[in-house]
């Protein structure tokens, strides 16, 4: 049996067999990880965030997703976990010298070496392609690579001098069991959080909460309360009197004040007051 042309098919040709697997190029997956936004997928640029599982976004991305989370996203899943501002940290990265991006291949017609990183490490001087680990602090935001923080041992960042625990180093784009771990570090990080919230409220509100019934103690308190204060009053008014009929006080004393006779004016001596108004002429 022939075609056009004479031409025989062969088996392969007319018999279909499964479909074979395509392959994903490792490599290539890794260094998609390191220069691409996990929620986006638009090529990372500055400022760049990391969440609490190490993974990488372009800022603006995460915002506009905290805007409206409602809109669909084909990566919406990777920042679930995400639900404020709170829960991301912008990283302090270093510029790599030898990457020229874009800048280098604008035409389309060199090669673009994919695991040439846009960051390195500023200890080592490895670079941020997917082939070396590194992790970022969750007091500062600098990145390091793992080596940089196992050969030089320091309580001290090696960029910005801010002190740091152990709990604060975070791997990024780590493998699956330490993302796992990650997660599990996340939630007892926030249940903490939550109880230390309700134990705060619960004190404020025992704090501020009026009483029921008053002791015999206040209530004697508030009976005499008002008796107490007219007595005080009329001590006070008691108290006084007039310098005038002071006999202990002389005369000249008695006519510094104007409650003395020779302060008071008589009836000749006292002026009129007249008021002009702008229709007076």
């Amino acid at each position: 049996m022939g075609c056009d042309g004479g031409t025989i098919p062969k088996r392969h040709e007319l018999v279909k067999g499964p479909k074979k697997v395509e392959k994903v190029d490792k490599n290539a997956e890794l260094a998609a990880k390191w220069k691409y936004c996990a929620l986006s997928q638009e090529k990372l640029k500055r400022p760049i965030v990391a969440c609490e599982l190490g993974r990488l976004y372009n800022k603006d991305s995460i915002i506009e997703y905290l805007l409206d989370k409602s809109a669909e996203r084909p990566n919406s899943e990777a920042v679930t976990h995400i639900r404020g501002t709170r829960d991301i940290k912008e990283l302090n990265l270093t510029d790599n010298p030898e990457w020229e991006g874009e800048r280098r291949n604008t035409k389309g017609d060199r090669y673009e070496d994919i695991h040439c990183g846009m960051f390195i490490c500023p200890v080592v001087g490895l670079e941020m392609n997917g082939k070396h680990r590194f992790c970022y602090l969750q007091t500062c935001g600098c990145v390091f690579s793992e080596r940089a923080l196992k050969e030089v041992k320091t309580e001290i960042c090696h960029k910005c001098g801010d002190p740091f625990k152990t709990d604060d180093v975070v791997v990024l784009n780590g493998t699956k069991e330490e993302v796992d771990k990650l997660r599990e570090k996340m939630e007892e990080k926030r249940a903490k959080a939550k109880t230390k919230v309700r134990y705060i409220l619960e004190a404020q509100l025992k704090s501020s909460k009026p009483l029921k019934h008053e002791t015999s103690s206040t209530k004697a308190e508030n009976v005499a309360g008002p008796s107490s204060s007219k007595s005080s009053s009329s001590s006070s008014g008691a108290s006084k009197r007039s310098i005038q009929k002071m006999q202990d006080k002389s005369e000249a004393f008695k006519s510094i004040f104007t409650s003395h006779s020779s302060a008071k004016r008589t009836k000749d001596q006292m002026s009129n007051w007249v008021t002009h108004t702008p229709y007076h002429f």
